[in-house]
This record gives C-alpha cells, sequence and structure tokens, in this order.
C-alpha cells in the first residue's frame, strides 16, 4: 500500500527524526517526481504534510527540497504554503538561497522576496506557523 497523509502522520508525527526524517526527505522527492510527471500524479496533500514535517525540523538543507516540491505542479504550489521554505527563519532562509549559485534557488528567493513585499510574512515567526500546523494536523 502506498503511504498517504493519515500513514505518514502517524509514522512520523509532526517532528521526525534520525532515519524517520531521511525516510520523510525520500518520501518528498519521490512524491515530487511523480507530480512534476503529470500533476495529479503526486499526493499534494501528503506532499504539504511532508513539507511541515521538514519546516518543524528547521534545517536549511531541506529549504531547496521543499521548493522543488512547491514548483513541482500548480496543485503543489497551492497546496504547500511558501512561508514552509522558512522553519529555520525568514532571514536565514533567504542568506542561504542568496548563497547559493543555483537558478531554482534564485528562483526561491526572488518568489520569497516577492510574498515579503505583498505582506505574506508579516508577524512571522517559525514556532507559530508550527503552531497552526499543529492545529490543523490535530486529530
Amino acid at each position: 500500500m502506498a503511504m498517504d497523509e493519515d500513514e505518514s502522520l502517524h509514522r512520523y508525527g509532526l517532528h521526525p527524526a534520525g532515519a524517520n526524517l531521511e525516510e520523510v526527505r525520500g518520501l518528498l522527492t519521490a512524491q515530487t517526481r511523480l507530480e512534476k510527471r503529470a500533476q495529479g500524479d503526486g499526493d499534494t496533500e501528503l506532499m504539504k504534510l511532508c513539507c511541515v514535517q521538514l519546516f518543524n525540523v528547521g534545517s536549511l538543507d531541506d529549504v531547496l527540497l521543499i521548493w522543488q516540491a512547491k514548483s513541482a505542479s500548480m496543485d503543489a504550489d497551492c497546496s504547500i504554503a511558501i512561508q514552509l521554505l522558512c522553519g529555520s527563519g525568514l532571514v536565514r532562509t533567504k542568506a542561504f538561497l542568496s548563497s547559493r549559485r543555483l537558478s531554482e534557488a534564485e528562483a526561491a528567493l526572488q518568489r520569497l522576496i516577492r510574498c515579503e513585499a505583498a505582506g505574506d510574512f508579516e508577524d512571522f515567526s517559525a514556532e507559530e506557523h508550527f503552531a497552526r500546523y499543529a492545529a490543523y494536523y490535530a486529530p
């Protein structure tokens, strides 16, 4: 049986660690690949949950993985909030993206800058953002 959002939440919770963290990354990568191939082939709700799980870890190493998921399709873009790139904070995430010489890092940075200018990050804090998702995924 393929993993779905409920199974992932049950297995990994909202704060995966260690081997579970690697499994979440692998799951997101696989779903992103499917969704990129054809919109609807990937499970965007599962992709969103994986991004929330990685957001909660707050590692800059996951920023581009989350961006790839978000940019996999129009559905994924709508499902995965831009704030999920910023688990370690907006300033640190922008600095990280500017230090990368990759077109996708530049695209993510430009999107963050546009969203910030539009007010999408007003009073943003990773802790408050996590609390909203914790409530959203609560049983």
